[in-house]
């Protein structure tokens, strides 16, 4: 009898112990390709021997908002709401809630802890970002992980660094809970460590898949790398798990909306502001989304509304210079906003609105627009390394003052990392300018069969066969384009170039005329038409295109010189 009790006994002990093991939550995901997995696995965490109070400290220190929720259930249920161990833990859980998972809107319980207790004095200093150094020789998981919340704002990095020693310490004390390596992940990342953070974020990640801030982490990791899709692509998959979660929805805007996909950005946008009509970020967001469409018009009235917010915003300047410039096409307008917002730039000249002025100054028909477009241009061409953009600013100056040296290096960098069909076209143009019509035909060729829709491309291999004295074939091409054109600026332009492929003057100034009658301002036919009667020194006609067309280029090295001689007369 005494043998059967002893294995009876020990029977239900060992039902009792399997009862009370952790099994695997099979509800947690696995992480997402993207994110690298720690090689080390995380170990379990020491047996606890201490009851309820054991088991409610543990929920506690996992730190997942099932796990807290569950500690605050346990503590209601069995009534130590009022014992000192109840109160603290309270305070303890509510408080972890409340800064990391403030999206889940957790109904917290009342909260009155003990105040001679380590935990409230370490809240308590958190609240008013102080740091409470754990006791000396403390075993305690909390007393190192919950001094962090004074730093959970805190963004530099020299406050930050400090603190990885006592996490470190936490992590050694229980590697399976997730606050220490989620802790750690937020250090690294904000003094700029990535791959560490990487690290921490994403072992805070495996440990749970509730933690949904390693989550954001990590997603935040990715964009700063670069990877902006695969960053939005993370929290579209954190979303579908997290259907309610504002917080995601509205870091998931963000990187769509960073990672330059209007189309998506502008719906998760929109959400944001239904929640939040007068949320400014998302407003202006929403503003540069419009901008970047085209809905111009549309634009205004978010344009409109964060005037009320931050009149002096860079971004708000721009998106209003751009809304005049290219909505309105009122440059001058576009200029007076893109003017204030250089004069408190305080001497950054380097970034896309310093660009865009100057692109918008040197477009100018006025002299002192010019002038003050290329100073700023020369001062963006004193960085370092000046943008591709810079550099075709320059190029397209270089061009249009018909400077063939100034030209080439800027051409040659184009070339070498871009060879775009607008920077073909721009060396064919630099060539041609210089008599190398060999050069001129090869660079036109290269473009014409990129894109043989490209009209720009399709003009300049046509020029480039008759500056090589290839007449029929141009004539050909030109014939063909001509067939059922309709009118305007692009028939003018095959007009021209069919004048130059005539043998007789009077079939040439036929082709100049049509030219002329379907655009009355086609530089190229006013000219030519001017150097006809020059030639036929018919001072009066060859007067009357000479001004019309020193009105539209009035800077031409060409016209200029003509100016010269016919100054008299005009």
């Amino acid at each position: 009898m005494k043998g059967n009790r002893t294995r009876l006994c020990a029977a239900i002990l060992c039902v009792f112990l399997g009862a009370c093991g952790s099994n695997p939550d099979t509800r947690e995901t696995p992480l997402p390709a993207e994110i690298p997995v720690p090689v080390e696995s995380p170990q379990p965490a020491p047996p606890r021997t201490g009851g309820i109070a054991e088991e409610i400290r543990s929920l506690v220190e996992k730190g997942t908002p099932p796990a807290l929720f569950e500690a605050l259930e346990l503590i209601r249920n069995r009534d130590l709401g009022n014992s000192e161990f109840g109160r603290v833990m309270n305070y303890v859980d509510a408080t972890l809630l409340k800064v990391l998972y403030s999206a889940t809107g957790p109904q917290l319980p009342q909260i009155d802890p003990p105040q001679t207790h380590v935990y409230t004095r370490i809240l308590r200093d958190a609240e008013k970002g102080a740091y409470l150094n754990p006791m000396a020789n403390s075993q305690d998981y909390l007393e190192f992980v919950l001094p962090f919340l004074a730093l959970y704002a805190e963004t530099r990095s020299e406050r930050l660094l400090p603190a990885l020693p006592d996490l470190q310490k936490a992590a050694e004390l229980n590697s399976a809970a997730l606050l220490a390596p989620f802790f750690m992940g937020i250090v690294y990342e904000r003094s700029q460590r990535l791959d560490e953070a990487n690290a921490q974020y994403s072992k805070a990640w495996q440990l749970s898949s509730d933690c949904y801030p390693a989550a954001l982490g990590l997603a935040r990791v990715l964009d700063a790398k670069g990877q902006r899709q695969e960053a939005a692509q993370l929290l579209q998959d954190l979303v579908i798990r997290f259907p309610d979660n504002l917080q995601i929805k509205r870091q998931l805007a963000i990187a769509w909306y960073r990672a330059g996909i209007w189309s998506r950005a502008e719906p998760a946008i929109a959400e944001i502001l239904q929640r939040d009509n007068r949320d400014g970020e998302f407003i202006l967001m929403r503003a540069h989304v419009l901008v970047e469409e085209g809905q111009f018009l549309q634009a205004q009235a978010p344009l409109d509304l964060y005037a009320s917010i931050n009149p002096n915003n860079r971004l708000y300047l721009f998106l209003r210079a751009r809304v005049q410039s290219e909505g309105y096409r009122n440059r001058d307008a576009a200029l007076n906003y893109l003017r204030s917002l250089l004069r408190g730039s305080a001497g950054a000249i380097d970034d896309e609105a310093s660009v865009y002025a100057a692109r918008l100054l040197m477009e100018s028909s006025r002299q002192e627009d010019q002038n003050e477009g290329r100073d700023l241009l020369r001062r963006l061409l004193a960085n370092p390394s000046p943008s591709l953009t810079v550099v075709t600013i320059a190029l397209q100056d270089a061009v249009r003052r018909q400077a063939w040296a100034e030209a080439r290096p800027y051409l040659a960098r184009l070339l070498d990392e871009r060879r775009s069909p607008q920077d073909l076209l721009s060396a064919y143009t630099v060539e041609h300018g210089q008599g190398n019509n060999a050069a001129a035909l090869s660079y036109a060729r290269e473009l014409y069969e990129a894109d043989r829709a490209n009209e720009e491309g399709i003009i300049a291999y046509i020029s480039a066969l008759i500056d090589t004295g290839r007449q029929d074939e141009a004539a050909r091409m030109i014939d063909t384009r001509l067939t059922g054109m309709s009118g305007g600026v692009l028939k003018a332009r095959y007009h021209y170039l069919r004048s130059r492929t005539r043998a007789s003057e009077d079939a040439i100034m036929n082709d100049l005329r049509s030219s002329l009658f379907e655009d009355p301002r086609n530089l190229l036919a006013l000219t030519a038409m001017f150097e006809i009667y020059h030639r036929r020194r018919d001072e009066r006609r060859a007067v009357y295109y000479l001004k019309q067309a020193l009105a539209l280029a009035p800077d031409n090295p060409q016209l200029k010189r003509y100016e010269g001689e016919y100054a008299g007369l005009l």
